[in-house]
């Protein structure tokens, strides 16, 4: 992947900037809700929901955080792409609630399932050199 257009490496950043900072407020979100998201996740049927909910805000922060300077993009995006992928199944099961709560988690699936998408292109994009970004990784 070249950033040889005019502008199309300061999309690319912009498209960091809002992927990974709106991940990072979601997971700070998993700390200043977690009265309300841990009973949700218990719900859910999680063994350790408050290990869950703080484990997944810190990966969220994190992971957010790393794609927005650009840093360690193999491992920021891969995390972010198989939380996605996994929360999506686990905990927006559209499928497996009342009919009254399908529409609501649908909606969160299918966003779940939109970002993760950002991030598996995210981690086609982190074998080349990500223009401004702190240039940390492991390829």
């Amino acid at each position: 992947m070249a950033f040889e257009t005019a502008g199309a490496a300061e999309l690319f950043l912009l498209g960091r900037l809002l992927f990974g900072g709106v991940l990072a407020f979601t997971g700070l979100n998993h700390f200043l809700n977690d009265e309300q998201m841990i009973p949700y996740a218990d719900a859910k049927g999680l063994p350790a929901p408050t290990a869950a909910v703080y484990g997944s805000g810190g990966l969220l922060v994190v992971s957010g955080l790393l794609v927005v300077l650009g840093a360690y993009p193999v491992i920021a995006a891969g995390a972010l792409a198989t939380f996605l992928v996994g929360s999506a199944l686990t905990m927006h099961n559209f499928w497996a609630v009342p009919e009254d709560q399908q529409q609501d988690e649908m909606t969160q699936f299918l966003k779940n399932v939109a970002l993760a998408g950002g991030a598996f292109a995210l981690l086609a994009a982190a074998g080349t050199a990500w223009p401004y970004s702190v240039a940390l990784g492991l390829l």
